[in-house]
């Protein structure tokens, strides 16, 4: 992983899961980032994990961690968001796009017709949301010439999981990536998206232990930390030659292979190409 002293970094979604591993593997190398979600307060979400804890275990890490109280779906939150970051730093080095808005039936059997049609909420903040932060951060990133752009996604982009949404979602924000890049090829400006696997998230977690097939995958070998795939978005925002992989949707194990990542406890993860399918976005 490379040094990212200096570097400002967005990590939206980031009080708990996913986004909360990715921040603090960005802070690790010494980033700046600012920690968005909606959980200011411990007990008003059913799982732990606040934006401000984030924040704090960002600067233990030796980076510095800013919370800001972001509501996804609301654009003026979001522009408020970039306007305080052009404004105290005058740059924008990364963007984590990893919010998605995930409801409780989403795990549970049935098909889309015997859920609430306001599941539709994982494509509001799954996906346009992300496209609303990335028009922001490109205001930033493009006069600068430089910047990183990473959509969060997984196998579930081809590959049938939980939900028709949830693979819709997933699907839409791999080809906007890859779009995303072709227009800000010119200005030097990357954007891929990175498939993470199974990790063990609070809400997987949880689900592990309730829902019923999933126990057996309690201490599955190919799940991994919510710090992996940071550290693979580590490695890519201080690779010199990213530019080559703008566009692309990357397999966060395979990439791990090629930059000699291993998970936190020293495990390599395993990339599922074979068994859950393969990324459709090359480069461009």
């Amino acid at each position: 992983m490379d040094n990212l002293e200096g570097r400002i970094a967005v990590v939206t979604g980031a009080s708990r899961g996913m986004g909360r591993g990715i921040a603090l593997a960005l802070a690790e190398q010494g980033a700046t980032v600012y920690v968005t979600g909606r959980t200011v307060t411990d007990g008003k979400h059913s799982l732990p994990g606040t934006i401000a804890a984030t924040a704090r275990e960002c600067d233990e890490r030796g980076g510095r961690g800013i919370a800001v109280q972001v509501d996804h779906s609301n654009d003026e939150e979001i522009a408020g968001l970039f306007a305080r970051i052009a404004e105290e730093q005058g740059r924008l080095d990364i963007l984590v796009n990893n919010a998605i808005a995930i409801p409780d039936e989403l795990t549970q059997p049935g098909g889309f017709w015997e859920k609430p049609v306001s599941n539709w909420s994982m494509i509001d903040i799954g996906l346009r949301a992300a496209y609303v932060a990335s028009w922001q951060a490109a205001q930033i990133m493009v006069p600068q010439h430089s910047g990183l752009i990473v959509a969060i996604s997984g196998y579930v982009g081809v590959t049938y999981t939980y939900s028709a949404l949830f693979g819709t979602c997933k699907t839409a924000l791999d080809r906007m990536a890859r779009d995303m890049a072709v227009e800000l090829k010119p200005s030097g400006v990357a954007s891929l998206s990175l498939w993470q696997g199974f990790t063990y998230t609070e809400r997987a977690t949880e689900n592990l232990k309730s829902v019923p097939g999933m126990a057996s995958q309690l201490n599955s070998a190919v799940g991994s930390s919510v710090e992996f795939p940071g550290r693979v978005i580590a490695s890519l925002a201080g690779d010199e030659r990213i530019m080559e992989k703008s566009g692309g949707t990357f397999i966060a194990p395979e990439l791990a292979a090629e930059y000699g990542i291993t998970d936190i406890d020293g495990r390599i993860i395993p990339s599922l190409r074979e068994e859950r399918g393969a990324p459709i976005w090359q480069p461009v």
